[in-house]
């Protein structure tokens, strides 16, 4: 896959331009700039800056690494993160980015099996138990945006954030109703618990329910999703979503048209600039009693500071941070 091959290259590259050396944290761990970050509605998100000099040094191995969970979408960010803090080649860092998805890496946070996730928000439920505790860190360090597809040979080329709403309810079956040709709208969706189901629910149907799709609508998995509405009873009925990363980045719609929603397409300077409609943050989260000077404090800190935005530029991700130039 070509995210795969390029994250080699773009982890050699950090290692270059971040100025580390072996397994030394890049440079930007140890530095006492603070950057300040929204928590979603989690309270005050404190970042925890790390300024003693003699952080600088520290060094990732594979035995003080903190455990690593996420979402599935911040795999690859995660596995070239391990390649640069470790020094690793690439391809040896798998075995460290075994991934639970969104929803089960924050039960994973709260119940002591993980030390640090990278993810985007979890289902509703998860959420409400990680305010109620008021016992951790959740920043986002990189926006990402849910998408629309449908297959490159329907005509319609975008449609409206109320259009899709009302396909989603059912209220508009057919593609004629909106710009297209004489063929019943088959609007696919993603498991519940799934993080794009998540997404989908917030961003684009708000308060409203979407209707209960036929189990033969619904995907298990992202690859599944596009898969299928790609290969939809060799016809270009089917609707879908995903997140930009993996529809820009891992490739993964190719085959697919990416629509544009309230006449915006989604790119990464539509979403940086919060001119796409469908935006969600990913978080990195962490323990608020965790020491400042422990391995996941200084990762978290990485993560957030210039070193770790560059690199989740680099890696195709939109970063908080305005890392270019």
């Amino acid at each position: 896959m070509r995210r795969i091959c390029q994250a080699l290259s773009a982890a050699l590259t950090a290692l270059i331009l971040l100025a580390s050396c072996g397994s030394k944290v890049p440079e930007g761990v140890g530095s006492s700039d603070k950057q300040s970050g929204s928590s979603s509605g989690l309270g005050s998100s404190s970042m925890g800056s790390v300024s003693d000099s003699s952080q600088a040094a520290f060094q990732f191995t594979r035995a003080n690494l903190p455990r690593l969970d996420g979402s599935t979408s911040t795999a690859p960010l995660a596995q070239a993160m391990c390649a640069v803090l470790l020094g690793e080649d690439i391809d040896h860092t798998a075995d460290l980015v075994d991934f639970s998805r969104t929803t089960q890496s924050f039960r994973n946070l709260m119940d002591g099996q993980a030390d640090l996730v990278l993810a985007a928000e979890p289902a509703p439920e998860v959420l409400a138990e990680l305010e109620a505790g008021g016992r951790w860190l959740i920043t986002p360090f990189a926006k990402d945006a849910l998408v629309f597809v449908v297959n490159q040979n329907n005509p319609v080329d975008g449609l409206t954030a109320d259009q899709v709403q009302k396909i989603y309810t059912g209220e508009i079956t057919n593609w004629s109703e909106v710009g297209g040709e004489d063929l019943d709208i088959v609007p696919f969706q993603r498991n519940q618990g799934a993080g794009s189901q998540t997404m989908f629910k917030k961003l684009v149907m708000d308060d409203l329910e979407p209707m209960q799709p036929p189990l033969t609508w619904t995907s298990n998995s992202m690859e599944g999703l596009l898969n299928a509405v790609r290969e939809y009873d060799n016809s270009a009925a089917a609707l879908g979503y995903t997140v930009y990363y993996y529809a820009n980045d891992m490739e993964m719609a190719k085959g697919l048209k990416v629509l544009a929603i309230d006449g915006v397409i989604p790119s990464a300077q539509t979403i940086r600039a919060g001119d796409y409609p469908f935006l969600n943050p990913y978080f990195v989260s962490i323990a608020k009693d965790t020491p400042e000077d422990s391995p996941t404090r200084i990762l978290y800190d990485w993560v957030l500071g210039p070193a770790g935005q560059r690199l989740a530029a680099m890696e195709g991700y939109v970063p908080v941070m305005d890392v270019e130039g």
